[in-house]
């Protein structure tokens, strides 16, 4: 299932990974485990934020991807089912109209 993984970084721990050079190589090695189709970062709410767009092929896979978020920067971690045109489109087109 496509699913879009919310990481909002806790302000301070991300300054603190950013002051040891460590969250630009936490950010590359979450990018290679997870295998995103896409991924973007900006802010919400005042806090760095990561949009991550992927396959997750089972639900276990979330533990594995969340905790460096979670213990490296104190991250609020959110999953939510999305869909692309094509889904959207193929989903339409069982409502059997």
């Amino acid at each position: 299932m496509r699913v879009m993984l919310k990481a909002c970084m806790d302000t301070e721990k991300a300054n603190e990974a950013i002051r040891s050079g460590t969250l630009g190589k936490l950010i590359q090695e979450s990018m290679e485990q997870i295998k995103p189709e896409a991924a973007y970062f900006t802010t919400d709410h005042g806090k760095r934020t990561a949009y991550v767009f992927f396959d997750m092929q089972d639900s276990a896979q979330m533990p594995v991807l969340s905790e460096p978020f979670f213990l490296n920067l104190g991250a609020e971690i959110t999953y939510t089912p999305v869909m692309n045109a094509e889904d959207v489109e193929r989903g339409l087109s069982q409502l059997g109209r």
